[in-house]
């Protein structure tokens, strides 16, 4: 079976790797150039890939992806490593700070390896490249599908794609994984603007806009979502500032992410909304290191010697997209995985680890569907099912703490405080505090937040949600942070 994949990220290039490792030939097409031959620093300085525009934001790849890597493609674990990737505990430094936080020996699940997003990729498409069965294929887009009439299914069947030099690659399955791309959007849209029609060729992106099959967290109808302000840091000895803290914390108009890198490398990460213009400024290095100064558990993050300048990003929000709707799917032969299948917001770091398990779906889906295409028609419905059952709960309440931070954000900015009545939201705004005084909880909203179980399994533990409850009462909605006047005047902006 020839399965080509369009994105060389890593969810396509785990993709890859799983699927070859069953016996499928499998080509992958990536519009950007690869990386350059001289190491990890090399990578970091000079690839450029502009169809990644998080590319070079901070990134994390969480203990349940971890597992998946370490049990399906060992490999590439010891390839990150070899690549000056850390072995981390994401929660190891925050336990260490608590009366009651000695080390367990079951603590090991919240183990990952850390690395930069161009060190990381980097060093899976090095596995990639060794793999038997696996053609990787640079500097090539493709701009149309190509479909013909399925053998048992209404509609079209994609049975290849068009390169944008013009060659025909012919594919058993096709599989976006195209990442956030607005190319990815627009190709699967046109799906749905295309397939419908009995005599049309190909179907190419770009001036569809077919809504009913996505569900797309805009808070208010604004396309504004969140702004995220990442600055990279390094030690001469490759330590880092010392314990990682808990690596999120949520404070008046501002979030703060910090999480290790590879080869004595670290981020930290200012976000805010999307509306929030007077926060614009934290662009600038000046203001940038002025707000992070603000945090005092975090602000020793902010002190390495700095690498580059500030790297802004905007427009993130949380859009899904269904290729089986309603009921079937407008073309067979195609799938989507990872971010061209949703997007999720990237304060949790999950966006690499929903990846990684969306590609082990696919595999597993392929294996019960059968080899080839003897069978195309039941393909997309079983890999639908599979998704909506495993991932789309994620994405959906992932989509709904993203509605209510927005909307708390709105309130900060107005100088209120957002309320609501959805219980997982306000366990969220508990929990967030809550954590932070005691290694139970902290485990429990780690196993929830890392995507190791469920939130039923995790807080069920004795005594566990009356310790939590006992926290949580009178709890403050934000710990240790400067209020919102305080944060504009530190980035110049006294009002």
């Amino acid at each position: 079976m020839h399965t080509l994949i369009l994105g060389a990220g890593p969810t396509g290039l785990v993709t890859a790797m799983l699927l070859a490792a069953e016996g499928h030939r499998v080509t992958v097409v990536d519009p950007d150039p690869g990386p350059p031959a001289d190491g990890p620093h090399g990578v970091w300085e000079k690839w450029k890939r502009p169809g990644a525009r998080q590319f070079a934001a901070a990134h994390v790849l969480a203990p349940a992806g971890y597992r998946i890597l370490r049990r399906e493609l060992p490999e590439t674990v010891s390839e990150v490593l070899a690549w000056g990737g850390r072995r981390h505990n994401m929660i190891a430094g925050a336990l260490s700070l608590l009366p009651d936080g000695a080390a367990e020996p079951d603590d090991e699940r919240f183990d990952t390896v850390a690395a930069r997003r161009p060190v990381l990729e980097a060093a899976l498409l090095a596995v990639a490249e060794r793999a038997t069965g696996i053609t990787l294929r640079r500097g090539m887009r493709a701009v149309e599908l190509l479909v013909g009439d399925p053998s048992e299914a209404r509609g079209a069947h994609v049975t290849g794609v068009v390169l944008d030099d013009g060659e025909h690659v012919a594919a058993d399955l096709v599989v976006a994984a195209s990442g956030r791309s607005r190319f990815a959007a627009s190709f699967l849209d046109a799906v749905y603007a295309d397939a419908a029609q009995a005599d049309v060729p190909g179907i190419r992106p770009g001036g569809a806009d077919i809504r009913p099959h996505e569900a797309d967290i805009r808070p208010g109808g604004a396309d504004r979502g969140f702004r995220y302000y990442t600055r990279h840091f390094r030690s001469a000895d490759g330590s880092l500032p010392g314990p990682a803290p808990w690596p999120l914390h949520h404070h008046d108009s501002v979030s703060v992410i910090v999480v290790p890198g590879d080869n004595g490398t670290w981020s930290m990460t200012l976000v805010t909304s999307g509306a929030d213009q007077k926060l614009r400024t934290l662009g600038r290095r000046d203001a940038w290191q002025r707000a992070a100064a603000l945090y005092p558990g975090l602000a020793p993050w902010a002190e390495g010697e700095p690498i580059g300048g500030v790297v802004a990003m905007g427009g993130i929000h949380s859009v899904r997209r269904r290729l089986v709707h309603p009921g079937r799917p407008p073309v067979t032969g195609l799938v989507a995985v990872g971010d061209a299948w949703a997007t999720t917001n990237p304060q949790f770091g999950l966006g690499m680890t929903l990846g990684i398990t969306h590609a082990t779906l696919l595999r597993d889906v392929l294996r019960k569907a059968g080899p080839g295409t003897s069978r195309p028609a039941e393909l997309a419905p079983l890999f639908h099912d599979m998704t909506e059952r495993h991932l789309a709960p994620v994405w959906a309440g992932l989509a709904g703490w993203e509605a209510h931070r927005q909307a708390e954000i709105d309130a900060d900015m107005r100088g209120e405080v957002h309320r609501s009545g959805d219980p997982a939201w306000n366990q969220h705004v508990a929990g967030r505090s809550a954590c932070l005084r005691d290694a139970g909880v902290m485990r429990a909203m780690a196993e929830i937040g890392f995507l190791l179980t469920d939130s039923r399994e995790a807080m069920g533990k004795p005594g566990l949600m009356a310790r939590f409850a006992r926290l949580a009462t009178n709890a403050p909605r934000y710990v240790d942070g400067p209020g919102r006047r305080e944060l504009l005047t530190a980035v110049g902006d006294p009002a």
